[in-house]
């Protein structure tokens, strides 16, 4: 007969299961895992038995014994016959290090050695509490009750198959890149009106990667760079990282405005698709003189097609890349955004001798991109669920727009927005906004999070500020419309806070 001393030691080792989290019989053996090697179940403890583990947290006992034979096959207990589970003998707990870390007294200046941190840089990140947020109207994040994770795992599983792993497991060979790569070029870039072989692309561990490699191989002091305003942060930073003169470009309804300070430049980055952080879709004939001043100026064009193919009648706009004739635009993307922003595999077309120096640079950072998920992904897309997401994301998003913009009209009306077309933001200038960050700020405090215009206007001033960006990917269908009522009760409030 147990004590109840007895069981509150146990119930303090094994925290409560959850059911919709990791398989039971899985947060059971981590449960005494972690516990083994954090040194509170020393070598010899005897366990309870399954029908007391069973009891104590309130799982099967069958859940209960999975556990106990999942943990005796990874070698961390040891069942005694007619006896019971012991923690095995051989198993001791991680040391963890104690004492002081070396003095500073006489260590390197690093304040001298670091003098242009780029832990000072500013970005445009979002807090890491928006999942907790009533009213999450954030970009770049995505439902996950759309991903079909059924078929992912099928993939995954085709991945783990013996002659699968041995195309990834050996380091250099890249056959898993290959693969991949082919599955890009037949199914993926011809939507986007690209053709490319294989010495044409170059996977990396996504954008911002991507952005790196192509800063890192172009960039150097001196050279002008050309970004849009209001506009993406991050490769504006990393290409001034790298010692490149920034030039502001500003937009009109069109799209990119092709003027002196333009055609001044060495490069240009932009996102021709849907701008960011407007949503602005070049035009055709903005599309065709951008290109041709390129080849007037000799400028290198590097297109950012941040999320392509969401446009909700089906009928895709071509990439700028497309109507490139000479080799002067660089296109990246990424997959990202439709399977998952953790997946982390991202794509460079550029003509064969950029591939080949951005290959031998990507090396010098890492010798190979992952190879299991590579083939999970050739697979996902070969086997059609690539396609069928995308047709359900672009149903989904084109639903959530139109509930977005009825929303907006009932219940901000004196507000300015392009109703959206494709993609996954909405561009909203707010009436009786004085200042965009502190605006974001008192929305937040609300439970409504949005983007602000100071993270994408490099030097916002005036009118600037009365924009903020709206994502809808992330939120669910239900919260867009009181979302949106929160919303404007906080616009009035502002305006009465600031007597605007």
């Amino acid at each position: 007969m147990r004590n109840s001393r007895h069981d509150l030691m146990w119930k303090q080792l094994l925290p409560e299961t959850r059911r919709n989290d990791d398989p039971l019989q899985v947060q059971l053996s981590t449960a005494f895992v972690n516990a083994i090697l954090d040194g509170r179940l020393l070598a010899g403890s005897r366990l309870p038995s399954g029908r007391d583990l069973a009891r104590l947290t309130g799982v099967s006992r069958n859940t209960a014994v999975l556990a106990y034979e999942r943990l005796v096959a990874e070698g961390y207990v040891e069942a005694r016959p007619r006896d019971g589970f012991f923690v095995y003998s051989a198993i001791k707990p991680t040391d963890a290090v104690t004492g002081h870390g070396p003095s500073s007294e006489h260590g390197p200046n690093w304040q001298a050695r670091l003098p242009g941190a780029v832990s000072r840089v500013q970005w445009a990140d979002r807090p890491n509490i928006w999942r907790d947020v009533r009213y999450p109207f954030v970009y770049g994040q995505f439902d996950h009750r759309l991903f079909p994770i059924h078929q992912w795992r099928q993939c995954s599983r085709q991945a783990l198959e013996l002659r699968a792993v041995d195309r990834w497991w050996q380091e250099g060979e890249d056959l898993d890149s290959t693969q991949l790569i082919s599955q890009l070029i037949r199914r993926v870039l011809p939507r986007r009106g690209i053709a490319a072989s294989e010495d044409e692309v170059l996977l990396t561990l996504g954008r911002q990667q991507s952005f790196y490699l192509l800063a890192r191989l172009f960039a150097r002091p001196g050279s002008k760079m050309a970004v849009e305003d209001p506009g993406f942060r991050d490769p504006r930073n990393v290409f001034a990282s790298e010692g490149a003169d920034v030039v502001l470009v500003p937009l009109d309804d069109e799209g990119l405005l092709l003027n002196e300070a333009l055609a001044s430049c060495d490069y240009l980055y932009c996102t021709p698709g849907y701008q960011c952080p407007t949503g602005i879709t070049m035009s055709d004939g903005r599309r065709r003189d951008l290109l041709q001043l390129a080849q007037d100026r000799d400028l290198v064009i590097f297109e950012d097609d941040d999320d392509p193919e969401t446009e909700y009648d089906g009928q895709a706009h071509s990439a700028l890349k497309a109507g490139d004739q000479h080799g002067r635009v660089i296109y990246m993307s990424s997959l990202s955004k439709l399977l998952s922003p953790g997946l982390g595999i991202g794509f460079i077309v550029a003509p064969a001798p950029v591939i080949a120096e951005l290959r031998a640079l990507q090396r010098l950072m890492i010798r190979q991109t992952p190879g299991n998920n590579q083939i999970a992904t050739a697979l996902f897309i070969q086997q059609g669920h690539y396609d069928r997401l995308l047709q359900q994301t672009r149903d989904s998003l084109a639903h959530r727009a139109a509930l977005l913009v009825q929303a907006l009209r009932q219940e901000l009306p004196e507000a300015r927005f392009s109703v959206p077309t494709g993609g996954a933001t909405l561009w909203l200038r707010l009436p009786h906004c004085a200042d965009s960050l502190t605006f974001y700020y008192e929305a937040l405090a609300e439970g409504v999070l949005l983007d602000p215009s100071m993270a994408f206007y490099f030097h916002p001033e005036g009118e600037q500020h009365q924009f903020v960006r709206l994502g809808f990917g992330a939120i669910s269908v239900e919260r867009i419309a009181p979302g949106i009522r929160e919303l404007a009760r906080i616009v009035a409030e502002h305006g009465r806070r600031h007597r605007l």
